[in-house]
């Protein structure tokens, strides 16, 4: 069990992106194309986020 949580805590953000992707594409496959477009930007701001707080996370404790 805290293998498991060791990992969530480390790769959440990786495993939530690819949530979203898969949901984009599964908007364009359903033929939204309006809404797989927008939300096919999540992931990449959800990466980004995640660098961006893990940076300012370890700036802090220094």
């Amino acid at each position: 069990m805290e293998k498991i949580s060791a990992f969530m805590s480390t790769y959440y953000p990786i495993i939530f992106a690819f949530i979203c992707m898969l949901y984009s594409i599964g908007l364009g496959l359903t033929g939204d194309m309006e809404s797989a477009q927008y939300s096919a930007h999540w992931p990449g701001t959800i990466l980004l986020f995640a660098i961006a707080i893990r940076q300012r996370r370890n700036s802090i404790k220094k």
